[in-house]
């Protein structure tokens, strides 16, 4: 056996690794959750009833098949791309055809990335028309389903494809520093990005109003002031054209910042309970969540490129999966595939960070109101209009989980 033989070897057996870790948390937390489905735990009584319970554990033990499903499914492409050899041919193809210059490559990387997301359209249709649809939450058509898709490609061309000519340019003029330009080109992109989605990106998929007048909106007026919160608007987003989950944000930064509450929000929750759900939101603005988010994300993705670099001048990274070395894209493409082999075991780090500023908004949010119970009854509602699994096996939760359980965020307010 080869060394390229014996990396490849090793290559497909930390992808079936990562893969049989996914499966058995899912079936650790379906099980969890069954020998818990016979009545409401003792901790929710009062807050949810027997049906709607039964339904949020059949819609949780449906999710979680569903993944399984989808997780395996994605598991075998991923392999077949990486063994078959249909990368090399592809690349070489590309390079006859089109040449070998940075545009050329970015048309290699982009044409790649596109025909690799053809194959999940049935599955995330399946999710979109069949699972949801059975649970009551998709409100979506047909037409703005593969709109979205279409609207989606269409900025990737326009704002992808010059970012990817970008950071291949930077190889050819900055030499082993490139992967420092590329980072940096990449930060200074979502920093712009932030800036300008909510203005121009986001209104091509939803529509934004200005909140209407009345008690609602003076009373969210108040708690920005109160909270010495600026924004620039408070607007209602039309989530229900495409599912009845719901979800309030702020988005853009100092005079170009928006309060957005989904109109799915509005009509779930009381204003007391709206009221709190923003001041937990303002929580995470105040405690300045977001730029450390951001900080760590950028540091993150600092330390991907310099690894990248590192690949790069390595033979047997490419001699492992068929390319001939000497040429970036198929590095870019190749860490791009297999980067989650090691980013998917630090993922519970991540969401343990992640969940410490939930609890921290939480407990801005009960100060700010004075009392925990809006939040707590906000919390409740949203849980149950949501369906959202009552009862994860906390190992599964802990992995996966970006917030704390309804109960772990009730135990907290309680203890505040």
């Amino acid at each position: 056996m080869t060394l390229f033989n014996a990396l490849s070897l090793t290559a497909a057996a930390l992808i079936l690794l990562k893969w049989a870790a996914q499966i058995w948390l899912e079936r650790l937390n379906l099980s969890h959750v069954r020998a818990h489905a016979g009545a409401v735990p003792d901790a929710f009584k009062g807050a949810v009833d027997e049906t709607t319970y039964r339904k949020s554990v059949e819609y949780t033990l449906a999710k979680g098949k569903f993944d399984q499903i989808e997780t395996t499914y994605q598991v075998a492409i991923l392999l077949l791309i990486l063994f078959s050899g249909v990368l090399p041919w592809a690349f070489n193809l590309f390079a006859r055809w089109l040449g070998t210059s940075a545009w050329a490559r970015a048309v290699f990387l982009f044409a790649v990335g596109l025909a690799l997301s053809l194959p999940s359209l049935p599955l995330a249709w399946y999710d979109q028309f069949k699972l949801e649809e059975r649970f009551g939450f998709n409100t979506s058509t047909q037409k703005i389903w593969w709109l979205d898709r279409l609207k989606g490609l269409l900025l990737g061309i326009i704002l992808g494809y010059p970012l990817l000519v970008l950071v291949l340019k930077f190889v050819d003029w900055t030499g082993p520093l490139w992967w420092l330009w590329a980072w940096a080109a990449l930060l200074a992109f979502q920093m712009i990005m932030a800036v300008l989605a909510p203005v121009l990106i986001l209104p091509l998929f939803n529509k934004f109003t200005a909140l209407p007048e009345g008690s609602l909106r003076d009373r969210l007026l108040k708690l920005a002031e109160r909270t010495r919160f600026r924004a620039r608007s408070i607007q209602v987003m039309d989530g229900s054209k495409r599912s009845r989950h719901s979800n309030a944000f702020f988005t853009g930064f100092g005079q170009f910042r928006k309060i957005v509450l989904f109109d799915t929000l509005i009509q779930q929750l009381a204003e007391p309970e709206l009221e709190a759900v923003l001041a937990h939101e303002i929580g995470h603005f105040k405690k300045k969540h977001i730029p450390k988010m951001l900080a760590m994300s950028a540091l993150a993705s600092l330390l991907g490129f310099y690894c990248l670099s590192l690949l790069t001048k390595e033979e047997w990274f490419y001699r492992a999966f068929g390319f001939a070395p000497g040429n970036i894209a198929p590095a870019l493409l190749l860490f791009g595939l297999l980067s989650g082999l090691v980013t998917f075991w630090f993922s519970p780090i991540a969401h343990w960070w992640s969940r410490r500023y939930e609890y921290q908004a939480d407990a801005f949010a009960a100060k700010t109101m004075n009392d925990p119970r809006s939040l707590v009854a906000a919390l409740r509602k949203l849980n149950e209009k949501n369906l959202s699994n009552l009862t994860p096996h906390p190992i599964y939760s802990g992995f996966y989980y970006s917030h704390p359980t309804l109960l772990e965020r009730e135990q907290a307010l309680s203890a505040s």
